[in-house]
């Protein structure tokens, strides 16, 4: 497989010099094939979310380099990497316009990702697109195109932001624990919806999760973090035979420390 994505020894301190400063990443180095779907799971603090921000381009590292598609992108700005790059976070109000009708928050996704930052009218080929790709979420969306995006339930806030994320096939999908906020019965639907969309599009992603099991069992590959660094990255028949308690067992002995997140314990 090609390679999609490569940090070299990227790190990052916030507040330097300050008593609040922060390592959040430290000679962090990471690979990933285009196709692969990566879960990366760590307590809080072990700098899930700032290596997002990093490939993101949310800040700019303090070392280190980001290379996206052979393209090194360390210091492009994130609205310019938005274009390659759809990301989810854990709050389904985030990523969408309230006040804007279903129709027009997929226009913006789809004129962005073309590289256009402007909303433009939609013509009939595009509201037929944003009609078929909304049936195929199953929540009778695409008979609420003009619907305000605010009326919508967190669940459905989530699986519209996923859609705008995937319109147009981005390289890398990142996902920060986007079905945290909901109650199980949607996140397993907003998961499901995310596994085949993935698949069908053969998006590189990332994800996110605090839970041990599905981070063992989605995707491909597993990267566990701790200090701002990746403590193990399983794949293949490694991972495939990976136990809960075993994982737990391998990061106390990489870490030097137990795993001390109750959500992630509970969770498992």
């Amino acid at each position: 497989m090609a390679e999609l994505l490569r940090l070299e020894k990227v790190s990052k301190t916030f507040s330097p010099g300050t008593p609040q400063e922060k390592k959040a990443l430290e000679d962090l180095s990471l690979t990933l094939e285009k196709g692969e779907f990566v879960t990366v799971i760590g307590s809080n603090g072990a700098g899930k979310t700032t290596l997002f921000g990093a490939v993101a381009g949310s800040f700019y590292p303090d070392r280190g380099r980001v290379v996206l598609d052979g393209e090194d992108v360390t210091f492009l700005p994130e609205h310019r990497r938005a274009k390659y790059i759809g990301r989810l976070f854990q709050d389904p109000l985030r990523g969408t316009a309230p006040h804007m009708t279903i129709e027009e928050n997929l226009a913006l996704a789809y004129h962005r990702a073309g590289g256009s930052f402007a909303l433009r009218l939609t013509g009939k080929r595009e509201r037929e697109l944003f009609r078929e790709r909304l049936a195929q979420l199953g929540l009778g969306l695409e008979d609420r195109m003009k619907s305000p995006v605010g009326l919508l339930s967190g669940g459905q806030r989530q699986a519209l932001t996923l859609l705008m994320a995937t319109l147009v096939t981005p390289k890398l999908l990142l996902l920060d624990e986007h079905t945290a906020a909901l109650d199980p019965a949607t996140a397993e639907k907003v998961l499901e919806l995310t596994e085949r969309t993935v698949a069908e599009e053969r998006i590189t992603c990332m994800m996110i999760t605090h839970n041990i099991s599905s981070a063992l069992s989605l995707g491909s590959r597993t990267v566990m973090m701790d200090g701002g660094r990746i403590v193990l990255d399983l794949s293949g028949p490694e991972r495939a035979g990976m136990t809960v308690p075993r994982l737990l067992e391998l990061f106390r002995e990489r870490a030097a420390h137990d795993l001390d997140n109750d959500r992630m314990l509970l969770e498992r």
